[in-house]
This record gives C-alpha cells, structure tokens and sequence, in this order.
C-alpha cells in the first residue's frame, strides 16, 4: 500500500462532477457528503435531474456556479472536458438504467468515473466500459459500500494470511422488510422505480441487494463463482420484478455457499450478515453491528474483535476514523471508498510510480461480476432453477 502520509502531502483538491442526485434522491446525498468526509474532493459541476429547474434548484442549494449546471449529462461530459478546470471524476448516482450511457459518455471524454451499483444491465456493456476505461487509461470505481468497513477489511485480511484455514462454506443473506407491502403504489420514489423493469432492470432484490452480498463476500474471500443455482420469488401484487431470492453457489476451491435476499422479510431493516466457515475456524460480520467481527477458532473460546480497540491488520486499521466504542458506519464506509479513490487518483495525477492495485477500492472489474451474477441468477430461475456456469 501506499503510505498515506505520501498522498496528504498532495495538497491539490480534486474537482468532481455528479450526474443524478436531485430532488427525491436518497443515495446522491449519501455520496457528497461521503466525499465530503475527507476534503480531497470538491463538488464543483453537475446534471442532477432531467429537469433542468431541478438541476438548477440542486445546484443553488449546494452553492455551484451556474455555468456548471447542465441541462443533459451529455452537455456536461463535452463542456467539461473542454474546460482547463475540467472535472477529475464524475459521480453518477442515477436510477440504473441509466448507468451505462452516463459511464460511457464521460469515459469517452476522458474523465474519470465512480458509478453506484449495479454497473448496468448487461455483461457485453459492462465489459465495453472496462475496455474504455483501460484505453483511456482512466480510474472507474463501483461503490460497493460494504467493502468500505474496517472490520470487512480485517476479515479480507485474515483469510489472505490464513488465519482460519481453507473455506469450505459461505452463508451469507441481506434481508429487509421495506417492500412487504406495495409501497411503490404510495409515493415511495425508491420502492417505485425498484420495482419497474424500465428503470431497475431484469431484477429488483438480487440486483439491488443480492449484488452486495456477490461482492462482500468475492471481496472478503477472493473465492470465484463457479456456478450457482437460483430461486428468485416475485412477492407483491402486480409486480413484476423479484422480492426475495434463495441462490446456492459452488466456488472454484470446491467449497459451497448460500444467499439469501429479500425485500419483504418483515422485521429485519438492512440486516447484511456474512459467515465464513473454514478449516481452521470462522468469522462473522453483521452490518448492523459493523464494529464487530466474531471470530471462532476449533477448540479455542470464542472472541469478538472491535474496531478501534484491538488489533487489526493495516489495512483496516488505515480506515478506521474514530476510537473504539464510537459508532462508526455506512457513510464512514462510503467515505472510505471516496478517499481511496481519490489517494489513487491524486497518486496518479502526481510524479508517484502509480498502480492501481495498491489502492483499494472496488473496480469496474467488481462491477462486471456484479451484473454476471444477476443475470446468471435470473437465468437459472427462469429456467426452472438449473445450476449455470459463471
């Protein structure tokens, strides 16, 4: 890793752009004020809605110039990569559907992309942005939030170093109550474009929160799919897309695992849990309670580890923020992502021998996988929940 001490030396502020965010949007004001955590990147250009009087309106609020204030996305890509001041990243944190033209375009204009997930609908676009990315030599991160958590951190780390032996079993579930009743018929924004086809795509549970449990756990165990087999449910009247789902998986070390996604599991709120069960021992990670990490070792009593108060490796220990007992969480977590991106990107602005892999944050290759995994899941439900190779 790079010491962090080298990349605050920077004293240069990067300037990003957002594209979505607008009136109604819950996770575009979770991303500015993620990035704001740290004041390594500044909020300077954006296209917050497909009204322009929103942009407008947006814009006044977060105190932006007005001619920085686009009325397409497609404006904002050109007129910026024009500027000497051009953007250094565009943030885009849209409905899905519109993932993919929005990364593209940008890329094409040579500007650095963060992108919330999933990446797009499908894997032949997905990889299309990988491929631009990498021939305009660009940085392209996916916020998988998850990822951001010191304490998922230590649980990567202590399986890299072998701590609790070879996996043989993954269980991992993500379920929440929000979608129990048809609350997109009430003027619930969220709930109203998850639930349309148009806007979410080809899955609403799997796509929205499944994906998180694919990439939390390829993160903390760097297992590959080899196959999976899916049941997803469609649960609520007169929908369309999937509520819950059920997904068996085998991994390339021969081990198995299970994911388990739902949207209407009454009395659970965003409850991620992931266990890790191997040779040696397990671990366990609970999103609600992040500063924690179980940990059981064969014929050893059993320990739960504290952010901020024990020993972690430093990779984790580099994004804890406050002392032990504080609470600290998902936008801790977002902001984790936002920093090192930009501790990359600076590094890379400046005279340091840059690599991109010593800098961790999830890619446009964590992306891919991500959309692979719901579609393939899709796929094994509609044909009768086949297993169907990743």
């Amino acid at each position: 890793m790079i010491e962090g001490k080298e990349v605050d030396a920077i004293n240069e502020v990067l300037g990003y752009g957002m594209v979505g965010g607008g009136p109604g949007s819950f996770i575009g004001d979770v991303h500015r004020k993620a990035v704001n955590f740290d004041g390594k990147a500044k909020l300077v250009a954006g296209s917050f809605s497909r009204s322009f009087d929103n942009t407008l309106s947006t814009g006044e609020k977060l105190g932006l110039d007005t001619e920085r204030l686009y009325r397409s996305f497609e404006e904002m890509a050109e007129k910026e990569a024009a500027r000497e001041d051009k953007i250094d990243f565009v943030s885009i944190v849209t409905p899905n559907y519109a993932h993919y033209k929005i990364a593209k375009t940008f890329l094409k204009n040579g500007i650095n992309v963060v992108c919330d997930k999933p990446l797009c609908f499908k894997v032949e676009e997905a990889e299309e942005l990988a491929y631009l990315a990498k021939e305009k030599e660009l940085l392209f991160c996916v916020t998988y939030v998850y990822s951001g958590f010191p304490m998922v951190k230590h649980a990567r780390e202590m399986i890299r170093h072998g701590d609790i032996g070879e996996i043989k079993m993954v269980m991992a579930e993500y379920p929440q109550e929000w979608l129990a009743n048809t609350v997109e018929n009430e003027g619930n924004i969220q709930a109203a474009w998850r639930t349309n086809p148009k806007m979410a795509g080809i899955s609403n549970c799997v796509g929205d929160i499944g994906s998180h449990i694919e990439n939390t756990v390829s993160y903390i165990t760097d297992l590959k799919i080899k196959s999976l087999c899916a049941k997803l449910d469609i649960i609520g009247e007169n929908r369309t897309l999937d509520t819950n789902a059920g997904i068996m998986i085998k991994y390339d070390n021969d081990a198995s695992g299970f994911y388990w996604c739902s949207q209407i599991a009454i009395g659970h709120g965003n409850d991620l849990k992931i266990r890790i069960y191997a040779t040696k021992g397990s671990i366990e990670w609970h999103q609600e309670d992040p500063n924690y990490l179980k940990v059981v070792y064969l014929d050893k009593p059993e320990e739960k580890l504290s952010r901020g108060r024990d020993e972690i490796y430093p990779l984790a220990a580099n994004n804890v923020r406050i002392p032990g007992g504080h609470a600290e969480g998902y936008y801790e977590a977002f902001a984790n992502i936002y920093k090192n991106f930009a501790d990359a990107l600076l590094s890379k602005k400046s005279d340091y021998n840059f690599k991109r892999e010593d800098y961790d944050y999830p890619t446009v290759y964590d992306g891919i996988s991500g959309v692979k995994f719901i579609n393939l899941a899709v796929k094994s439900s509609k044909k009768g929940s086949i297993w169907v190779d990743f």
